[in-house]
């Protein structure tokens, strides 16, 4: 294949990538994190009682809560009464816990590159037909609880289908023009020693050097400009950043445009039932529409070679069944103590991945809610707020890089500070339980609706650049061959091991009835993770995961 037709393979590839970014993100941005609660906390309210009597519908209270009625709301589901704030908490945990056992189970078949691409489209579809489905779905219907397990299965389609598009990142970087590039520079060299056997010791060592010391310029390293091992893994990384980059600003981006287009039906409907469901069933009919180009240009295999792991069975040898079982089998091994000491970077970055994106995940859903409940904001406002977010988070993960290189900071330098800046978000709703002085007004602490839009944009641009960077940086910790099972881990701690922290503000918001007092466990939670994420030797991770064979 010609050096041209390769490049337009490679953009062919990198257009479906990218187009099921741009198909499944706007589900996240628009119903994940923003309507997906609220619709579900309406449903519960429109269905359930006021506290403490139980006597009163909760629909009987129009617009803003007087200040002398409980405003709080109880329904009953089976024999239990829940708060209606926390259902939507306990729907969004069930939902990431059998998202975790999903990709656990379909690791080993996505490692297959022949049936990734099948299982992408199998997964997206069910998640946007999910997704659509709120559509006809009324509040008022006795079914009303199956909008639970229509929220279910809507993640766990999106999250099964990031597993195996994730899984594409490492070789899309690879089959990047500059990455063949620095590659033959690689194989040149090697051809090289047998025409001049008296470079062979001055290659030998440079090559030593490489693996020893720098790699990517993005963590801070020097690098030895000579060496074309050192300039194929700095490219390497270099690739992977920008891709992952490209893929987030284009998931943001579609979430932008589909959170203006709903703010219309959202605003003229006063925020009602009915425009919540509309804007969720419109995020599935999004995500199925713009997932058919990733179906046209997404290939079944990279046409670069991909390396298999050697427990994988020929395609003539397997089946489904099978592969889930091992999947399991697979998953304990990997997790076995010598196992963990093999790639002990790789699970140090798992264990920081863990306490963060529960934390993020829970700081979004718990800021939607405290919104509405607490601060009492209108659905168009929390539709601008969620408009806002991503859009700064456009921002930051394209500003971030430019800071990077100008000051010199390492991957890991910008992670923890992108960390510190995310944790002040809820240490400053903590300040609003500081009591006011006579005579004076309330300043901060999280107690206006104007407050939360000024954090909307402070958030959104660390986090945009937060999960830009944790991506690409996670991909060079993977065994070569592995990428889906492997990313499958990535997932359950990313959004699968999110049940956690949705599930702890549940019950204390439901045992305090203050769902302010959650700040404080989400203080924790982000700050505990800072000691492990800075115990990560990247270097030395990304030679441990080439040498490893499970």
């Amino acid at each position: 294949m010609t050096v041209t037709a390769m490049s337009a393979t490679y953009k062919q590839r990198l257009r479906g990538w990218l187009s099921y970014a741009f198909a499944s993100e706007a589900f996240v941005v628009v119903s994940l994190t923003l309507f997906l609660p609220i619709c579900l906390e309406q449903f519960a309210r429109d269905n359930g009682f006021l506290q403490p009597e139980k006597t009163e519908s909760c629909s009987s209270l129009s617009g803003s809560v007087p200040a002398n009625v409980d405003g709080r709301c109880a329904v009953k589901i089976g024999w239990l009464w829940i708060d209606t704030a926390s259902f939507s908490l306990y729907v969004y945990s069930m939902s990431v816990a059998f998202q975790a056992l999903t990709v656990i189970s379909m690791g080993s078949i996505a490692d297959r590159s022949s049936y990734r691409k099948p299982l992408l489209l199998t997964f997206a579809a069910i998640g946007a037909f999910s997704a659509s489905l709120f559509l006809p779905l009324s509040s008022t219907s006795p079914l009303w609880m199956v909008s639970a397990l229509f929220a279910i299965l809507a993640n766990v389609g999106f999250g099964a289908s990031v597993v195996a598009m994730n899984a594409y990142l490492p070789s899309l970087a690879k089959d990047s023009p500059e990455v063949v590039q620095a590659y033959s520079e690689v194989t040149s060299s090697f051809e090289n020693r047998d025409e001049n056997p008296a470079l062979t010791a001055s290659i030998d060592l440079e090559l030593e050097r490489s693996l020893e010391e720098v790699s990517d310029p993005l963590l801070g390293h020097p690098i030895h400009p000579d060496t074309a091992q050192s300039t194929y893994t700095a490219a390497l990384s270099r690739a992977t950043s920008r891709i992952s980059s490209l893929g987030i600003a284009s998931g943001y981006g579609a979430g932008i445009i589909l959170l203006l287009v709903a703010l219309i039906p959202v605003t003229r409907l006063q925020g009602s039932t009915f425009s919540l469901r509309l804007a969720i069933g419109l995020s599935g009919i999004w995500w199925a529409l713009f997932s058919i180009p990733a179906a046209i240009w997404l290939p079944n295999a990279s046409n670069i070679d991909e390396p298999e792991s050697g427990s994988i069975k020929a395609d003539d040898d397997w089946t489904f069944s099978s592969e889930i079982a091992v999947a399991w089998r697979r998953l304990g091994v990997m997790l076995r103590w010598r196992e963990i000491k093999r790639l002990r970077n790789t699970f140090r970055y798992l264990a920081a991945w863990f306490l963060l994106s529960d934390g993020f995940t829970t700081i979004t859903s718990t800021a939607i809610l405290f919104g509405k409940t607490t601060l009492h904001m209108q659905a168009s406002s929390l539709v601008l707020i969620g408009a806002i977010t991503p859009l700064s988070g456009i921002i930051g993960s394209l500003v971030s890089p430019i800071l990077q290189r100008k000051f010199m900071w390492s991957n890991l330098h910008v992670l923890v500070l992108l960390v510190l800046m995310v944790s002040l978000i809820p240490a400053y709703g903590c300040l609003g339980f500081l009591p006011v002085f006579k005579g004076t007004a309330r300043f901060g602490g999280l107690t206006t609706q104007g407050e939360m839009f000024g954090l909307a944009v402070y958030f959104g641009f660390a986090y945009g650049a937060f999960q830009s960077y944790a991506r690409a940086l996670y991909a060079e910790l993977l065994p070569p061959g592995e990428e889906a099972r492997w990313y499958g881990l990535f997932s359950i701690t990313d959004k699968s091991s999110s049940f956690v922290g949705p599930l702890i503000v549940g019950l204390i918001a439901d045992s305090t009835g203050n769902i302010r007092y959650a700040f404080f466990f989400l203080v924790f939670m982000v700050w505990a993770a800072v000691p492990v994420l800075l115990s990560v030797d990247v270097d030395k991770g990304r030679q441990d995961a080439k040498n490893y064979v499970s």
